[in-house]
């Protein structure tokens, strides 16, 4: 999840900041569950693995160490789902108010490298490409 995540941050973000590009990220809430769900840690060092995209060598074990991987209990299926839907009730107030202000740009999808590119061309678009400083 990004930022804000609630109407009380969004109208807080006002108070600083004028926004005029919001992106909403729509991935289906089975693929999020399932990504979260895949996360393993070594709880001594920190190392994060995630069992569909850096998954250690030794199924269920450290690489370094040797020593056990645990999952935490926020990742566990049932705990991702509850944060998941508690999220999709936060966010959505957030979403309909920067849908109104007509700011917000939504992509779908399962992979970064399939969205990405959307995302980019919107961004550049918007955005002046920063020129070196002999071109100025």
């Amino acid at each position: 999840p990004g930022f804000p995540r609630t109407l009380g941050q969004a109208k807080a973000l006002d108070g600083i900041c004028e926004l005029d590009l919001v992106i909403s990220l729509n991935i289906p809430f089975e693929t999020l569950k399932d990504r979260l769900s895949a996360r393993w840690v070594h709880p001594a060092s920190g190392r994060v693995y995630n069992m569909d995209f850096n998954p250690p060598h030794v199924q269920g074990v450290d690489d370094l160490t040797g020593e056990p991987l645990v999952q935490r209990e926020e990742d566990r299926p049932e705990a991702v789902a509850a944060r998941l839907r508690k999220y999709k009730d936060a966010a959505k107030p957030v979403i309909e108010l920067y849908k109104s202000r007509g700011i917000l740009y939504s992509f779908s999808g399962t992979e970064t490298n399939k969205i990405w590119p959307y995302v980019y061309t919107l961004l550049s678009s918007r955005i002046p490409p920063i020129l070196p400083a002999e071109e100025h």
